[in-house]
């Protein structure tokens, strides 16, 4: 058990938390979240003493066991059993065999011992990093943006392995639906304080924003009474027969201490500029082919044409060329065989690692994010480098002091800048926190350009994308249909056994053959089908309806003023009365629709966490 008690940290003039509690229960699986710069890292490096606090303290049971499995992945030993070694007490450095038993429990052969870390996938090199702190017997596991730079197989493995992790956790995911899949809890750092509640990320937030709207509603209401009083004792201070009543006042406002107005917390906006196309056919790529090692293609003969409203993921095991798919689409590489042919019309946004290391390193923000697009006035450009959270001066900083998530942010305002009909993002949520992410699909849906995008958030995939393409078992395939469909129709085959489920030795749970998975996959899939599309259409009608009266309600506002100003007394009562009944109406039906969006939100995680079991098992 690990307590939080009174914890403060602050950088200067920058306070990340100030007097937070915090208690984590035997067994409980606890999802961190907040902006980023909030202090997320910061708290688990307090926790495993990298770094000091101000004030308050950590404590932590007599022998209690903290492992930290980083972000960052590097080797300090030339074979797989001697990295994990690493990871044992001192007392113990010699004893191989528990390390070796960890590996084979993780997915390891007895022939993979003595090969180098560097020759495994990424997921495979995760789970090294896991075998390294799982040999202490940690009794907390932290983990900080475990599924970075892992491929959609890789965080179904992880994702089932925690699942059955029996001791604490505490982890911090810039993917919700990962997060939410794994935790028992949720909490954020927010407004310098920390809130904790059981269940997902949904419901803290919803906690989060109720609380704020309450405390907005009576910081209004207060301050209403507070120049009430204020009016009173100023009127009537001076007069002996209300002097007794003003001292009163004076002494309930001496008592009412005055609520600050909540502070808007900055937020990154991904308003895409569109740039008009009226043509049939965006791109159109023929019989391409590409390797980087002789006889060892990545891609061969494969053709695709893009249309104007195209969704298309691309998807597939690291390593297997889905980021080189896009990088030749981007004309960044050239195929070794086919051709490539773009419209003249197109206008291209494109955000991918590469491109964030060609930013040139003296140049400042503001002149990176303007220079994509010279049209821009230097009011839009500071205003795109505000909404990536450059505000002010920051936007002078230059590009060679950035950290690797702030180049991220100047590179997504570089495309944000830039006008375009097609995007190609590769990764795109990588560097940004939770709420950023849900911000970037929002506007992603609302782009009407075509859209192709590399990808390990299988929400993004989801919500997203219509169309894929599919790096699977040595080919490169177009899927006509959604993931969801990808998922029901063919599944992640594990065609090279890379990444397999965890032995029996640490998942004790019977494998199901591929005929029985995809057969129960596809009544899973059925039956959520039927379960969430009505409330779908429910959803939306809701929604519908609330619109219509709110269009309905702002009419008779604006005839209700009129009717006040002409003296029309009749007209302004019965309006009143309408107006009255309508706002009666829309927050009956905001009740319901929230009531069928917590009803959707519960169905739909809990037919992913039955996906997300069958896959493992």
């Amino acid at each position: 058990m690990l307590q939080i008690q009174n914890l403060s940290k602050s950088y200067g003039s920058q306070t990340l938390f100030d007097d937070i509690t915090l208690q984590l229960a035997p067994g409980e699986r606890l999802g961190l979240v907040g902006r980023n710069g909030h202090g997320k890292s910061t708290l688990f490096r307090i926790i495993l003493q990298e770094e000091h606090q101000d004030d308050g303290q950590i404590i932590t049971p007599r022998g209690y066991r903290i492992g930290h499995v980083a972000q960052h992945i590097h080797w300090e030993k030339p074979t797989i059993l001697e990295e994990a070694c690493l990871g044992l007490p001192e007392e113990e450095s010699h004893a191989s065999y528990k390390a070796e038993k960890i590996l084979f429990g993780l997915g390891f052969s007895e022939a993979d011992m003595n090969s180098p870390p560097d020759s495994f996938s990424g997921g495979f090199q995760v789970r090294l990093n896991l075998a390294k702190v799982l040999v202490s017997e940690p009794n907390l596991l932290l983990l900080d943006e475990p599924t970075n730079y892992l491929d959609i197989v890789s965080i179904r493995w992880i994702t089932k392995f925690l699942r059955q992790w029996p001791y604490e956790l505490m982890i911090i995911s810039h993917d919700r639906q990962f997060m939410d899949s794994v935790t028992t809890h949720t909490a954020a750092i927010h407004r310098h304080d920390i809130r904790k509640v059981r269940g997902n990320t949904g419901k803290l937030y919803e906690q989060i924003l109720q609380d704020e709207e309450v405390y907005e509603r009576t910081r209004i209401n207060e301050s209403k009474q507070r120049k009430h009083l204020e009016d009173f004792v100023r009127r009537f201070g001076a007069k002996a027969t209300k002097a007794s009543a003003a001292q009163s006042r004076v002494k309930m406002l001496e008592k009412m201490p005055e609520r600050e107005k909540l502070a808007a917390i900055e937020a990154l906006d991904f308003s895409f500029r569109y740039e008009p196309f009226q043509a049939k056919s965006l791109m159109t790529a023929k019989n391409l082919s590409f390797g980087y090692e002789v006889n060892q293609p990545l891609i061969q003969k494969f053709s695709l044409e893009i249309k104007p409203t195209d969704r298309i993921g691309i998807i597939g095991k690291n390593g297997r060329g889905k980021s080189t798919l896009l990088n030749l689409l981007a004309g960044i590489l050239t195929p070794q065989t086919g051709k490539i042919t773009q419209h003249e019309k197109l206008k291209l946004g494109y955000f991918g690692q590469t491109h964030i290391e060609r930013l040139h390193p003296e140049q400042s923000v503001e002149q990176e994010i303007g220079a994509s697009n010279p049209d821009l006035g230097r009011t839009a450009v500071r205003s795109i480098c505000g909404t990536m959270m450059f505000t002010g001066d920051l936007a002078e900083k230059k590009i060679k002091v950035l950290s690797g998530g702030e180049k991220s942010r100047v590179q997504l305002g570089k495309v944000i800048a830039h006008p375009s009909n097609l995007l190609l993002l590769d990764e795109p949520t990588n560097h940004l926190d939770l709420e950023s992410v849900e911000t970037l699909i929002d506007n992603l849906e609302l782009f009407p350009g075509a859209v192709i995008l590399v990808t390990h958030s299988e929400e993004m995939l989801q919500r997203v994308v219509t169309k894929l393409i599919v790096f699977q078992q040595g080919r490169v395939e177009i899927f006509n249909g959604s993931y969801d469909e990808f998922l029901r129709k063919v599944g992640w085959q594990e065609d090279d056994g890379v990444e397999s489920a965890p032995s029996q030795s640490i998942v004790a749970e019977p494998i199901k053959n591929k005929k029985e998975r995809r057969q129960q996959r596809s009544q899973i899939i059925a039956e959520r089908t039927k379960v969430l599309g009505p409330l779908n259409k429910k959803i939306k009608q809701l929604e519908n309806d609330i619109c219509t009266l709110e269009a309905e309600l702002e009419e008779n506002n604006v005839e209700l003023q009129t009717a006040s100003e002409q003296k029309n007394i009749e007209q302004f009562i019965e309006l009143s009365k309408t107006i009255k009944a309508q706002q009666k109406d829309i927050d009956k039906k905001f009740k319901l629709l929230e009531e069928a969006t917590q009803s959707h939100g519960e169905a739909k995680k809990e037919f992913e966490l039955r996906l997300t079991e069958l896959d493992g098992g």
